[in-house]
């Protein structure tokens, strides 16, 4: 729920109806394919099919399809490294996902990216960003250039909870509040900086309250309800889409595996009894329970979504697996911009 709220609030809608009635099936099916294909990212990286770092995004998934189903298509998505749903919510084929995991040269960033840097300008997908918050000024910088342009987009930039306490976070915001650009921020607070708890980290642990310092709303949201995302998230976007610049959200949420592969169990800092809570609110069941009370979908609706997803994922694999690594040659391509060029 908002906590502080945008001057300018969304229109009113239909309470015959909930909103969004007509988008809740593709929003499920979104949210079970980035599930099914993290699960099976997760498998290929056990099996050595997938190399260096590996961060996955189960738990997550409400999160991701809520708010980037609040953009139009030319709006540009910044993300950090835990950005495989993130791709595939904004568009992103996921075939060239898992290609690119699999580092082939069919992947979207020809298999020289890997996992943490997913790219793809025809969707404005500005990629996975490995340095902690080093992608912040980029998202402001997308909607700097969006201003300058005088075109409507909106930068929405995605990071973790631990990347606000960089100082690129304070140093962005404090820009963007000043010069009111067309972007939102979100900190998708899963608890946890690596293995350390946001207690343990920050003073004040409810990020969303650093949005005054910067001259502009702060907002708290759950962020396993894809329902309460969205609403959130499209507010935000409309107030920077007409002018009134940034707005910075807090989307409390769980990651269900560790902070990456190399941490898949997550263990040694996390209960068994928070993880078990955890599980009680996971946002596919939830939201699948709420469309059943809305009668919306029935069992037979969502075992065909799965059946259609899993074919998709496995279709994804087997063309990752056998699509060609990438050539030597292309070592040195797209290294520097080429002479003339933008």
């Amino acid at each position: 729920m908002p906590t502080s709220s945008p001057s300018k609030s969304t229109p009113k809608r239909s309470a015959s109806s909930p909103p969004f009635a007509s988008e809740y099936r593709d929003w499920l099916r979104m949210m079970v394919l980035i599930r099914r294909f993290e699960e099976k990212a997760g498998e290929a990286y056990s099996l050595g099919q997938i190399g260096g770092f590996c961060h996955l995004y189960i738990g997550q998934e409400a999160l991701g399809v809520g708010s980037i189903s609040a953009l139009a298509p030319d709006d540009y998505v910044v993300s950090a490294y835990r950005e495989h749903g993130l791709a595939l919510a904004r568009g992103m084929a996921p075939r060239a996902v898992m290609a690119e995991l699999f580092g082939k040269a069919t992947g979207c960033s020809k298999g020289k990216g890997g996992s943490m840097h997913l790219f793809d300008t025809s969707i404005n997908f500005m990629g996975g960003h490995g340095i902690v918050g080093g992608q912040i000024p980029l998202g402001a910088g997308f909607a700097f250039a969006a201003k300058y342009r005088g075109t409507s987009q909106v930068s929405l930039t995605f990071f973790g909870d631990a990347a606000a306490n960089i100082g690129s976070f304070h140093e962005t915001l404090n820009m963007a509040g000043l010069w009111k650009l067309p972007c939102v921020f979100v900190i998708e607070n899963n608890g946890y900086g690596m293995g350390t708890a946001i207690a343990r980290a920050a003073a004040i642990s409810d990020l969303w309250q650093r949005a005054a310092s910067y001259g502009m709303p702060g907002v708290e949201v759950d962020g396993q309800d894809v329902v309460a995302v969205r609403l959130v998230t499209e507010e935000a976007v409309a107030r920077a889409r007409e002018g009134d610049g940034p707005t910075l959200i807090e989307a409390r949420t769980f990651r269900y595996v560790g902070h990456s592969m190399s941490d898949a169990a997550s263990g040694t800092y996390r209960s068994k009894e928070e993880l078990e809570a955890s599980r009680q609110r996971d946002p596919i069941v939830l939201f699948e329970e709420k469309l059943r009370g809305l009668g919306l979908i029935a069992d037979g609706d969502i075992k065909a979504i799965e059946d259609e997803v899993a074919a998709v994922v496995a279709d994804a694999v087997q063309f990752a697996d056998a699509s060609p690594d990438p050539d030597p040659s292309e070592l040195t391509t797209d290294v520097y911009a080429p002479e003339g060029g933008r």
